[in-house]
């Protein structure tokens, strides 16, 4: 008898015995890769990544690496975790010039795993997290590093999206109004405590929504780990990764959410701070973020702050989630992150507030 919990099985006779379903079955996988004429042979895997949201496998079939991406296992909240789009929107950026890995092939068939999957290209390289990368290291590679993470978000933003299939991506009026009532409306539904501070600044953010200047491709998690580098100088973005969340609509959530969320020295630790070594010396700091960006993109960034204090805030309510499937028991295996959580979704709100220009203790 296999044990529950198992994510990846042999066959479908084994994921059969389950209680719950696997994420990969092997054979359906093969069969599928024939099919597509990716590699041949039996499977080895390896999972990629922490996996809070859609799971990531790097697969090898004799010499050739691809890499498989699929959501958690059903069920699955409605327009979450949708496969089938975020390749489609990989394949469009990708055809004007924005690193991405290329998309090999698509299942939309959720007999073969469940839910929908896509298969791409394997890309050799280095993600920035919590060790300066030593080919990266000196203070001019460590400014080069922050300089591609600004310069790759500017050639995303740039990228038009008022014709052809990007503009199908999204509805870019109303989209900031929209994530405000969207992202407050969910906060009762995941929660099992009382947070005042949720309420007020969501009130905050109804009630100073900017006018946005204009419309563009936003990914929507767009922070320096989730770039893959090339593993050698100078400091190259070699793919964007993880397009879960990428849509059209105001390029400065991007902009707000990458400099909220960047650590810098004297910044307060957050359940969001992924990648702590831009703390250290040679990085630049977020002002500098923020003028880099400023030099290549036409945008009015005075009210900067109502975006960082948007990206801090919608934060603390997605990791509630979390938090509150952790405190339920649905989340065995995380020892770490869902139990920071709470404590650090209040550290989340206090960096919102900030944003907002309130300190903590005062009313909105």
């Amino acid at each position: 008898m296999i044990p529950d919990g198992v994510e990846v099985v042999q066959s479908r006779a084994d994921a059969a015995q389950l209680a719950s379903p696997p994420l990969l079955i092997l054979e359906a996988v093969e069969k599928f890769l024939d099919a597509q004429g990716l590699g041949s042979g039996p499977l080895r895997w390896a999972r990629i990544g922490d996996g809070q949201s859609n799971v990531t496998y790097r697969i090898e079939r004799g010499t050739d690496v691809f890499v498989l991406r699929r959501g958690p296992r059903p069920p699955l909240p409605k327009s979450t975790h949708d496969m089938v789009r975020e390749a489609r929107i990989q394949q469009l950026v990708a055809a004007e010039g924005v690193p991405v890995p290329r998309i090999l092939a698509v299942c939309a068939d959720e007999s073969v795993l469940g839910v929908p999957f896509y298969v791409m290209s394997f890309l050799s390289g280095i993600t920035v997290a919590d060790k300066v990368p030593a080919l990266l290291g000196s203070p001019e590679q460590r400014a080069a590093t922050s300089a591609a993470v600004v310069d790759t978000l500017v050639q995303l933003h740039r990228v038009p999206v008022t014709a052809g299939g990007l503009a199908t991506f999204g509805r870019p009026d109303g989209y900031l109004r929209r994530q405000v009532e969207r992202f407050g409306s969910l906060w009762s539904v995941n929660t099992t405590r009382d947070l005042p501070d949720v309420a007020r600044i969501g009130r905050w953010l109804g009630e100073n929504i900017p006018q946005s200047q204009t419309a563009s491709v936003i990914h929507g998690d767009y922070r320096t780990g989730n770039l893959l580098f090339a593993a050698d100088a100078p400091a190259r973005v070699l793919a964007v990764l993880d397009w879960e969340m990428a849509t059209v609509g105001d390029p400065l959530a991007d902009l707000g959410y990458l400099t909220a969320t960047y650590s810098e020295p004297g910044s307060t630790s957050t359940p969001l701070e992924l990648t702590g070594v831009t703390r250290q010396p040679g990085y630049l700091s977020r002002h500098e973020l923020v003028d880099r960006y400023q030099e290549q993109m036409p945008l009015d960034l005075r009210e900067l702050n109502w975006y960082q204090a948007l990206a801090l805030w919608k934060a603390s309510i997605f990791c509630e989630a979390i938090y509150t499937r952790w405190l339920n028991g649905e989340r065995p295996d995380d020892t770490s992150f869902g139990p920071s959580l709470g404590e650090g979704i209040p550290r989340l709100l206090d960096g919102a507030r900030q944003f907002a220009g309130r300190s903590s203790g005062v009313d909105f």
